[in-house]
């Protein structure tokens, strides 16, 4: 199977990265098993737009809503997609909105979906007027950045977590530059069209709310992207 890489998000811990992707002629979403190591993503060269081949089986042991988890072999990188193809990848798992997407009724400012309402997917893409989303420093943690946006319903969800590896590396590199988030802001506000690729955690436990919370797994413009944020500098 060929999928065309969605997803390359970070864990808390760098040593390794989260990958998913898209078969661009099914449909289907593919969250590849073991997580692979950064410097082994590095070594295959794979970045958001890659293709990759290999044998992937479901991991049928998880269940909802993590349904993408499959274990692979034979991973191999074959190179990197057109930009045709890469929307077209997203265009594949677009939904209309968050709530639609996971078939849960955000209130207001929700972030988290509760452990015994259990969406059938885990990972979304919503197409945005790129005006409406921006991206702000998180006030409690100097350096790090979140999302606000409204969705296409028009309900707002604000700091959103940004696992988005690329993006991540972006505002480490500039989190002391007067400009900064304004200039990425500036320059998403530019383009034509934009994606988010919108994930949820694992479960766990916060402050009283047990269940599965709502991630920025990938921000994507067309018809230009911001060449720093798509590498692993």
């Amino acid at each position: 199977m060929e999928i065309i890489i969605t997803d390359l998000t970070r864990f808390s811990k760098p040593e390794k990265v989260c990958i998913a992707g898209v078969n661009i002629d099914t449909g289907e979403c593919i969250r590849p098993l073991p997580y692979i190591s950064l410097e082994k993503c590095k070594e295959l060269n794979i970045l958001p737009g890659s293709k990759l081949r290999g044998e992937f089986t479901k991991n049928n042991n998880r269940g909802y809503p993590h349904i993408e988890d499959s274990y692979y072999k034979n991973l191999k990188h074959i190179g990197a997609s057109t930009s045709n193809d890469f929307q077209q990848a997203l265009e594949k798992t677009l939904q209309d909105s968050i709530a639609d997407g996971f078939d849960f009724p955000f209130p207001e400012g929700g972030k988290v979906i509760p452990h015994n309402k259990k969406p059938k997917q885990s990972i979304i893409t919503l197409k945005i007027d790129p005006t409406q989303i921006r991206i702000v420093e998180d006030s409690y943690n100097p350096g790090k950045i979140k999302l606000n946006f409204k969705d296409n319903d028009s309900k707002k969800y604000t700091y959103l977590p940004i696992t988005d590896l690329g993006f991540y590396n972006y505002a480490l590199n500039h989190f002391k530059d007067s400009k900064f988030p304004n200039d990425i802001n500036t320059f998403i506000d530019s383009q034509k069209e934009l994606y988010l690729r919108i994930g949820l955690s694992g479960r766990y436990e916060n402050n009283g709310r047990d269940g599965y919370w709502l991630q920025v797994n990938g921000i994507y413009t067309f018809p230009n992207f911001d060449t720093e944020i798509r590498s692993y500098s």
